[in-house]
């Protein structure tokens, strides 16, 4: 496991790694995690020209709020003058992207070491 690793919560993990900050959504991702999971989002992403990448390989569902969520942080991320790039292997939340309009919108990679190693550029 990588280091610097922050102590385990019910929904989210987060920690730095090759020059990124990586935030590992667990479980269900759902109205009944919003305060924690939002919180903790908006603590990650408070820093200027964050390299921040969002995992989602280890969550089993997510709903709209879950989407406000990965909404929420980008715009965060964006206006500080960071780079967010979205891990999302499942394809049920991918379709949710599409759905949203939003499969444009974020970088996407199916697995975290592409998201480590992805350029900031690509879309």
């Amino acid at each position: 496991m990588p280091g610097n690793t922050a102590p385990a919560a019910p929904h989210i993990r987060t920690y730095e790694t090759a020059g990124k900050t990586v935030v590992e959504l667990l479980g269900e991702i759902d109205i009944a995690a919003v305060d924690h999971v939002g919180a903790e989002l908006d603590t990650a992403t408070d820093r200027p020209e964050l390299r921040l990448v969002i995992d989602l390989g280890s969550v089993d569902f997510m709903d709209c709020v879950g989407l406000g969520m990965l909404c929420r942080a980008r715009r965060r991320v964006e206006d500080r003058g960071g780079h967010l790039t979205l891990v999302c292997p499942h394809p049920l939340i991918r379709k949710m992207l599409r759905v949203a309009g939003l499969w444009q919108v974020f970088t996407l990679t199916d697995t975290l070491d592409e998201a480590l190693g992805s350029r900031e550029a690509a879309t």
